[in-house]
C-alpha cells in the first residue's frame, strides 16, 4: 500500500473511532437528560449534541490530527467551525430522511432506518470528515518554531553576502570601507598582496 494511502486510511480509522465515542456521549447524554433529569427533549438533545461535538473535537485534536497544523487561529474559533461542520453533517442526514418520506413516500420503519441511519449516516459522516480535515485542521504538519538564526537561510541578507561582504566598515580585516569601496588591505587579499601599499 502506498504511504499516502496508508496515512489516509489511518486518519479515517482514527476519525471513525473518535466518532464512536462522540456518538456514545451524545446518546448517553440525551438518555440521561431526558430520563433521570427530566429535561425537555429538545433541550436535552441540544445539550447532548454539544457534548458529543466536544468529545469529537477533543478526540480528533488529540488523536488523528494531533500533528497537523491548525488552519484556524484560536481554540474557540476552531471549535465553532467544528460545530458548524457537524451541524451540516446532521442536516445532510435529516435531509436524506426527509427526501425518503416526503418525496419518495417511503414511511415504513425500515425505510426510515435505511434513509436516516444508513444512507444519511454515510453521507453525513463524509461531510464531517471532509470539513474536519479541510476547514478545521489543515492537511500539513504544523510549523516548526526556531529559537535562533542558524544555517545559511538565516544569513541571506546583504551583510553576509560572500561576494559583496559587509556593508559597513566594521570588518576586522578591512575588506570594505564605509561606502563599500575596497580598501588597501581588502585589495591585498584579492590580488595576493600586489596592490598593497
Amino acid at each position: 500500500m502506498p504511504p499516502r494511502l496508508r496515512a489516509f486510511c489511518a486518519e479515517l480509522a482514527g476519525f471513525a473511532a473518535v466518532g464512536v465515542f462522540a456518538f456514545l456521549a451524545d446518546l448517553g447524554g440525551f438518555l440521561w437528560l431526558r430520563g433521570p433529569v427530566g429535561m425537555d427533549p429538545m433541550y436535552a438533545k441540544a445539550l447532548s449534541f454539544v457534548a458529543g461535538v466536544a468529545v469529537a473535537y477533543t478526540g480528533n485534536a488529540l488523536g488523528p490530527y494531533r500533528l497537523r497544523g491548525r488552519r484556524l487561529a484560536g481554540g474557540w474559533r476552531r471549535f465553532s467551525v467544528f460545530v458548524l461542520v457537524n451541524a451540516a453533517g446532521g442536516a445532510v442526514q435529516l435531509g436524506c430522511l426527509g427526501v425518503s418520506r416526503q418525496l419518495l413516500g417511503l414511511t415504513s420503519t425500515l425505510a426510515d432506518v435505511v434513509s436516516g441511519a444508513g444512507v444519511g449516516l454515510v453521507l453525513g459522516t463524509a461531510v464531517r470528515f471532509w470539513g474536519t480535515r479541510t476547514l478545521v485542521f489543515s492537511g500539513t504538519r504544523g510549523p516548526v518554531r526556531t529559537t535562533g538564526c542558524t544555517g545559511p537561510a538565516a544569513s541571506s541578507g546583504p551583510a553576509a553576502s560572500p561576494v559583496s561582504g559587509p556593508s559597513s566598515g566594521s570588518d576586522p580585516d578591512g575588506a570594505r570601507g564605509p561606502e563599500g569601496a575596497p580598501t588597501a588591505r581588502g585589495r591585498s587579499r584579492v590580488d595576493g598582496g600586489a596592490g598593497a601599499a
